[in-house]
């Protein structure tokens, strides 16, 4: 079965961009893998108690964490729900201190971490907050050093990474990466994505990250993909994602493969797209049976949970979760 699926050579793909990118030029991208893939199908789980888009996401074990986003009638949410992988049941979790939507969220050590996100009057947000395993409420951490919204967040090892989206000024890509250390509380700067854009996937794999597709005001829906390396503070372009969208999310498997997930656009994308960094290639996956954007995304194990988001473009919302189990992708490695 596995090899059906990795047959592409592998792309060391590089970008000249400016001083924080490599220069060299890469290949053609292999074309991606669409045929199908045995076993994978994905399983409706119960719907969260609360219908939302624009949502923040993060997991810390087999509890996820559902924060913030807009309601039916493009009120602004304080909700936190928390879904429990292991007994497909959900909980009301303590309200984030203030309602925000298009928050950026990520977990280390157990702890999540809410970054962000719009404000009722559409300001970008520069609070942050963290709940604990058990803690009864969100405490504050350092503002992030400017507002910013409709970004994607990671964490490798106790750095959290808040790249692209919208910064203080409205309408303003955000050109640099905010960097949270989650010990000592404090933030710094490093060089933002090459392509610069909001409403884009991140996820983080093989100890980087990666930003996925997105979009601008000017340019519509993107598809572009780039990884960053800590260890160099570098950036390297990846091949593009397959279907250029916005208002998607992405989510890291435990082989170490990139998915992207959703999206919108004239409408709302169903397509679900895997990027193996071994072969540097794109392969298809069975699309989402509910198709949404401004959606959670993440995966416990090997499978891949969706979160609530809208299911047709603009303000809309659903209370929709689902999960599809890449077990046959091959197995997540020990430990």
């Amino acid at each position: 079965m596995r090899s059906r699926l990795f047959t592409a050579a592998l792309l060391l793909g590089v970008m000249g961009c400016s001083a924080a990118c490599s220069t060299e030029r890469e290949p053609a991208p292999p074309a991606p893998d669409t045929s199908p893939l045995p076993g994978v199908t994905w399983n409706r789980l119960p719907d969260a108690p609360s219908s939302r888009t624009e949502v923040a996401v993060a997991v810390t074990g087999t509890r996820v964490v559902v924060a913030g986003g807009y309601q039916a009638d493009g009120g602004t949410l304080t909700t936190v729900e928390i879904f429990d992988t292991a007994t497909s049941a959900w909980s009301a979790g303590p309200p984030l201190p203030l309602g925000v939507n298009h928050a950026m969220a990520a977990a280390v050590d157990g702890t999540v971490y809410v970054f962000g996100g719009y404000l009722a009057d559409g300001s970008p947000s520069a609070a942050a907050f963290r709940l604990g395993p058990s803690d009864a409420r969100w405490q504050s951490v350092a503002d992030l050093p400017e507002g910013r919204a409709a970004g994607a967040a990671a964490a490798i090892g106790p750095l959290v990474y808040v790249a692209a989206g919208i910064g203080p000024g409205k309408d303003t890509l955000a050109g640099t990466m905010l960097v949270y250390d989650t010990r000592a509380g404090t933030w710094r700067t490093a060089p933002g994505p090459p392509t610069k854009r909001e409403h884009l996937g991140g996820a983080a794999a093989g100890g980087l990250l990666w930003t996925v597709a997105g979009r601008t005001a000017a340019g519509g829906n993107l598809a572009a993909v780039e990884s960053y390396d800590p260890a160099t503070g570098t950036w390297t372009k990846r091949p593009d994602l397959p279907t250029a969208r916005g208002g998607l999310a992405a989510a890291a498997t435990c082989h170490g493969w990139v998915v992207a997930v959703g999206g919108e656009g004239q409408h709302t994308f169903p397509e679900v797209e895997a990027f193996d960094p071994a072969t540097g290639s794109w392969h298809a996956l069975p699309p989402m049976p509910n198709p949404r954007h401004g959606l959670g995304v993440v995966t416990v194990g090997p499978v891949l949970y969706t979160l609530p988001g809208g299911p047709q473009p603009g303000l809309h919302v659903a209370p929709t979760t689902e999960s599809i189990d890449l077990s046959p992708l091959g197995p997540c490695p020990a430990g």
